[in-house]
C-alpha cells in the first residue's frame, strides 16, 4: 500500500539525494515555460494567447455521443453543458462506481433534457470508465474524483476519444507527469482535450487578459489569489459503508482522493495566474493548518508564498472554514496599474490609486457551459485544442505548494516533477482496506 502519511514518508523519496534528477528531467520547467520567460521585459506583451474560439453556440456537424465517466453533481452538470453546446450531441453512456449516482444521473438528464440513456449503457463499478469508453462514444467526459484522472484519461486517449476533464487532472507528481505523457499521445492523434479550467473560456476573462496582454497595466509584477470560502461539504460515515465507499462519497475530505482543497479548488486561481503571467512558478514557500475540518485527513487554508524564476511574487491563499469572509478573485499588480478580478462577473482594470479605468463586460455564457462549445467547436472545425499539460502543469504548482505546507519546507517545482510521490492505496475494491488506520493530518517540521 502506498503510504499517505507524509509525517512519515520523505515526500521527495531519492529525488533529494539524487540531486532532483529522474525520467523527466530537471529541464522540465524551461521546456514548459513562455520562450520569453528569462526577460521580463519581454515575457508578457508579445505572447500569442491561443485562444478559444468562444462562439455563442457550436457550429453545426458530425453527431457526437458523449459518454459520462463519474455522475455526481459536477458530472451531471457537465453532460447537460455537453448538450447545451450546439446542435446534434447526445450522452449514450453512464458510468460511476456507485449504482445510485449513475440513477439520479440518469434521471436528470432524462427530465431535464429527454434524453433516456439506455440501460445496458449504464455501468457501475471500478470498471464502469472502461465500458462507457467501449461502448461507441466520441467524447469521453471525465468527472470521478482526481485520483482517478490519470487512469481514466490515458484509457480515453488510447481510445482515440476526445476528452472533456474536470480539474485538477492529478492529485500526486506521479499522476501529473502520467496526465502530460499522455497529453503528447493525444497531440499526436489530432485529439481535441478541453478541462474544467472554465475561466479560461469565459469571454469576461479573456477579454481582460488581452487588455493585459496589450500593455493596459504595464509588466506584471505580482500578483495575489484567493479562494476563500465556507466549508465544503462532507459526509459521516454510515455504518452500512465500507471503508472504500466511505472514502469516495466524502472524496473532497481526503487528500489521496482530491489533492487537498488547494488542488482541488484553489486550482482554479493558479491556473488563471499562471494563464496571465505567462509561465508558472519554480518554487514555493508556505503553511497551513486544520482548524475546523470534520472527517478526512486535509488542512481547511493555506497561505503560500510562490517565487517566479525571475524573482517575480505571487501569493496565494486558500480557506474553506464557515464564518469567515469569502474572497475568491486574483490581482495582478503592474508597473503602469492594476487588473483585478474581485468582481468574477466584471473584471476591471484600475490605476495605482484604485479608480476604475475600465470594466469589462459581463460574460453572456457561463465559462462551464463554453468550455463544451469551444471543444465541439474544436472537434467540428479540427481546431487544435489540448489543455490538458497546461492544467497539469497548474495541478502541479498547487501539489508543490501543498508539499510546503504540509512538511513546512520550500519545495521546487523540479523537486516536484522528479518526486515519486504516489497517493492512495494499490488496490480498489469497495472493501474495508485497513487504509484509513495509516492516514494522519500531516504536521509541519516531522519530515522524515
Amino acid at each position: 500500500m502506498n503510504d499517505n502519511n507524509f509525517s512519515r514518508r520523505n515526500f521527495l523519496s531519492g529525488a533529494l539525494a539524487m540531486g532532483v534528477t529522474g525520467a523527466v528531467g530537471s529541464g522540465f520547467t524551461s521546456s514548459c515555460a513562455s520562450p520569453e520567460s528569462n526577460s521580463l521585459a519581454n515575457s508578457y506583451k508579445k505572447r500569442d494567447l491561443n485562444l478559444p474560439p468562444l462562439l455563442e453556440t457550436a457550429p453545426d456537424g458530425i453527431e457526437l455521443k458523449a459518454g459520462l465517466i463519474g455522475c455526481g453533481g459536477r458530472g451531471t452538470g457537465a453532460a447537460i453543458n455537453f448538450l447545451d453546446a450546439g446542435n446534434g450531441l447526445t450522452i449514450t453512456a453512464l458510468g460511476d462506481v456507485f449504482q445510485d449516482r449513475v440513477d439520479n444521473c440518469r434521471e436528470r438528464i432524462k427530465i431535464q433534457k429527454g434524453i433516456d440513456v439506455p440501460q445496458e449503457n449504464c455501468f457501475v463499478g471500478f470498471d464502469a470508465f472502461e465500458k462507457v469508453i467501449d461502448s461507441g462514444v466520441d467524447v469521453v467526459i471525465l468527472a470521478c474524483p482526481p485520483k482517478f484522472r490519470e487512469k481514466h484519461f490515458a484509457a480515453a486517449v488510447k481510445a482515440r476519444k476526445h476528452v472533456f476533464m474536470e480539474k485538477p487532472i492529478a492529485v500526486d507528481p506521479a499522476g501529473v507527469r502520467s496526465v502530460i505523457s499522455t497529453a503528447k499521445m493525444a497531440d499526436s492523434l489530432g485529439l481535441k482535450i478541453v478541462t474544467g479550467t472554465h475561466k479560461r473560456h469565459e469571454k469576461s476573462f479573456v477579454e481582460l487578459l488581452k487588455r493585459v496582454n496589450d500593455n493596459a497595466i504595464g509588466e506584471i509584477i505580482s500578483a495575489n489569489i484567493y479562494f476563500n470560502m465556507q466549508q465544503l461539504w462532507y459526509r459521516n460515515r454510515d455504518a452500512k459503508w465500507t471503508e472504500m465507499e466511505w472514502m469516495i462519497r466524502d472524496w473532497v475530505n481526503w487528500c489521496w482522493l482530491s489533492g487537498d482543497h488547494i488542488v482541488e479548488q484553489h486550482v482554479h486561481n493558479i491556473d488563471i495566474a499562471n494563464w496571465f503571467f505567462g509561465k508558472h512558478p519554480v518554487k514555493a514557500l508556505g503553511f497551513g493548518s486544520r482548524q475546523k475540518r470534520v472527517t478526512g485527513d486535509q488542512y481547511d487554508n493555506f497561505s503560500i508564498d510562490y517565487t517566479f524564476d525571475d524573482g517575480r511574487q505571487m501569493h496565494s491563499m486558500s480557506r474553506q472554514i464557515n464564518g469567515t469572509d469569502g474572497k475568491v478573485s486574483e490581482i495582478f499588480h503592474g508597473t503602469k496599474g492594476i487588473a483585478t478580478t474581485d468582481d468574477w462577473n466584471s473584471p476591471k482594470i484600475l490605476d495605482h490609486q484604485g479608480n476604475i479605468i475600465e470594466t469589462i463586460e459581463k460574460a453572456k455564457i457561463d465559462g462551464h457551459a463554453h468550455e463544451h462549445i469551444d471543444l465541439v467547436t474544436c472537434i467540428r472545425n479540427n481546431i487544435p485544442r489540448n489543455e490538458a499539460e497546461e492544467t497539469a502543469i497548474s495541478t502541479m504548482v498547487a501539489i508543490m505548494g501543498r508539499v510546503s505546507a504540509y512538511t513546512g519546507k520550500e519545495v521546487t517545482f523540479d523537486e516536484m516533477m522528479n518526486s515519486d510521490m504516489k497517493l492512495g492505496p494499490d488496490i480498489f475494491v469497495m472493501d474495508n482496506i485497513g487504509f484509513i488506520e495509516g492516514t494522519e493530518v500531516p504536521v509541519p517540521g516531522t519530515l522524515g
